[in-house]
């Protein structure tokens, strides 16, 4: 599903640029868990950016279904994320003056879908929000806010859902009923599903971790699953 080669990033002045992923070389299945992990200022979430096409490498390729991202435009881009990608932040960005129903349907608005509310609506229920739907983010809290961006993420049933820290923000027990969520939803939908973590527990939960350090990329199968 996803192939990436020479895969790098820089960022600063020429003549003095500081590399943050250096030539990284790898492949994806629908339908893998992956774990990126690696210390604070190792290029996780830059990687995971460069994957949802919200920055451009400064050289290599990332394809997505045999489409080359570098060769879309702004808007073709905005478009192809809109119908192929999942994306939950870790600070959830959510619309403060839309209801979480609102805020659930807002991908399937922007496409125009006749049915968004109505599947909004679905999703909120596969999250155990159905009784939140019309409060607003600051009546939320933490988790069910985090839960909101999940449904938001995943209304539109994305090929590809990626996710930076998402647990980061929430205490354990939140933590885990948020990764318990992800990974339910993922296998009903067997969708490709990339975790920006710096929380180990959670990264044994997929099946490969991809182990950034210095710019390089470390690929290991998760022998703790397949045991």
């Amino acid at each position: 599903m996803i192939h990436v080669s020479n895969l790098t990033m820089e960022y600063g002045q020429e003549g003095s640029p500081l590399r943050v992923l250096d030539n990284l070389n790898f492949s994806m299945e629908r339908g893998d868990t992956v774990a990126i992990v690696g210390p604070s200022g190792s290029g996780k979430t830059t990687l995971l950016q460069l994957l949802a096409a919200l920055e451009q490498p400064t050289q290599g390729h990332i394809k997505l279904d045999q489409q080359t991202l570098s060769e879309l435009s702004t808007d073709q881009l905005a478009d192809f994320r809109r119908d192929n990608m999942g994306i939950v932040f870790q600070s959830f960005h959510l619309i403060d003056s839309l209801t979480a129903l609102a805020n659930a349907a807002l991908p399937l608005d922007i496409a125009g879908k006749p049915d968004a509310t109505i599947r909004a609506q679905s999703m909120l229920e596969s999250v155990g929000l159905k009784d939140r739907a019309h409060h607003y983010p600051q009546q939320l809290s933490g988790g069910e806010q985090q839960r909101v961006a999940i449904a938001r993420a995943l209304v539109h049933e994305p090929r590809l859902i990626l996710a930076d820290e998402p647990t980061g923000n929430l205490d354990e027990k939140t933590g885990k009923r948020v990764a318990d969520l992800l990974f339910e939803l993922h296998a009903q939908s067997q969708s490709t599903l990339v975790l920006v973590t710096h929380d180990m527990r959670l990264a044994k939960r997929c099946k490969r971790l991809f182990c950034l350090e210095s710019g390089k990329l470390r690929v290991e199968d998760n022998h703790e699953l397949s045991a």
